[in-house]
């Protein structure tokens, strides 16, 4: 693996759609996926950012496919790859970090 840091970026909102009321807060997933992710391969090796979809200076391929419906936000990426969306599944997310050479810590 080269000395970059794997992006993993969340776009969510403050406010839950519509079906995703009973489920996590955007915000809550992100921090949720920041502790989870860093007690399994630690920080060092990953760096993480947060886009609030209503709040963006300027709305990517990713904002309007969630605007449209066609994907469910929080919606997780890992180096520009959809890893999660609405309910994010941690296994799925790891996968993806070890496609990109992320390495589990040891001990």
């Amino acid at each position: 693996m080269t000395d970059d840091k794997v992006k993993v970026t969340i776009y969510g909102a403050e406010e839950r759609c519509a079906s995703c009321v009973n489920a996590p807060g955007s915000k809550e997933t992100y921090e949720w996926l920041q502790a989870a992710i860093g007690r399994k391969y630690g920080n060092e090796s990953i760096s993480y950012n947060y886009i609030d979809i209503f709040d963006a200076e300027e709305k990517d391929e990713f904002i309007e496919k969630i605007m449209e419906d066609e994907l469910f936000y929080p919606l997780v990426l890992v180096e520009g790859e959809v890893a999660g969306e609405g309910t994010p599944r941690l296994k799925s997310v790891y996968q993806y970090l070890e496609k990109h050479g992320v390495k589990e810590q040891e001990g």
